[in-house]
């Protein structure tokens, strides 16, 4: 019988056991690696601001300091207030906006450029305003100032009534307010933009989505008690802001409305 070469035996019992445990213990690490890289991809934050790990109130700290150290924005939706529901579409900046105001009653395009606001509307707006006033020739004054850029005096109800739209920082603080205890939701995007999602008292205090992505900027709010839902794009673009050549403006002097 031929010798049995050296080394070609069975293995101890020991070296299988060590080997088994090395080739269980790589598939483990294998494993953990591809788990690891899967859970990696399912991340909500990977890739993100980083925004999405804080806590609530720090998230909307941010968000808020970014809306207001931004120059300009664009915001469009509807706003509820004292009853009134009003449809904005704004753009606003740190020395003026422009934009369309519509109410149940009028369609008008507001600009203002430093202090000075122009209103421009039809005559039927404008019969409203001068509700019959001027000896019975409200109606004509009416006709004069429709479809032109009416300069707002400042002391004018109509300018203490809609400058508010057109002032950025006043607009996003009454806006930008969330009321009740605050907490992080769903993980969303809006148009292409990942987002994370405040809610205020359960969402009956409004619920406010915040960019995952680059600034942390706001960019849907829903208000508290249904009073409107507002998307806020275009932060930081360029707003065109010129007074309109003087053809198609009317300043009407120190009064416009009949009401005081």
């Amino acid at each position: 019988m031929s010798a049995i070469p050296r080394g070609a035996g069975p293995r101890p019992l020991a070296t299988s056991r060590r080997t088994g445990r090395a080739a269980l213990k790589g598939a483990a690490c294998v494993g953990l690696v591809a788990a690891l890289a899967g859970c990696g991809g399912q991340d909500p934050d990977a890739g993100t601001n980083g925004v999405g790990k804080l806590p609530a109130a720090k998230i909307q700290a941010k968000a808020q300091a970014a809306a207001e150290q931004a120059e300009t924005v664009h915001l469009s939706g509807n706003v509820v207030s004292q009853g009134r529901t009003f449809k904005l579409d704004m753009s606003l900046a740190k020395d003026g906006a422009k934009g369309e105001l519509t109410t149940k009653a009028a369609t008008f395009q507001l600009l203002r450029v430093g202090d000075a606001l122009y209103l421009k509307a039809d005559a039927a707006f404008w019969a409203g305003e001068k509700g019959g006033s001027a000896g019975g020739n409200g109606g004509a004054a009416a006709q004069k100032l429709g479809g032109k850029y009416v300069k707002v005096p400042a002391a004018d109800p109509v300018y203490k009534r809609f400058s508010g739209f057109t002032d950025k920082d006043t607009l996003l603080a009454s806006l930008l307010g969330l009321h009740g205890k605050l907490a992080t939701g769903d993980r969303s995007d809006i148009d292409g933009t990942r987002t994370v999602r405040l809610t205020a008292g359960a969402g009956a205090g409004g619920t406010l989505d915040v960019s995952l992505e680059g600034t942390p900027y706001p960019l849907r709010l829903q208000r508290a008690g249904g009073a409107g839902v507002v998307r806020l794009a275009e932060w930081g673009r360029s707003v065109d802001l010129r007074a309109p050549s003087k053809d198609q403006v009317v300043d009407y002097g120190s009064r416009i409305s009949s009401s005081g």
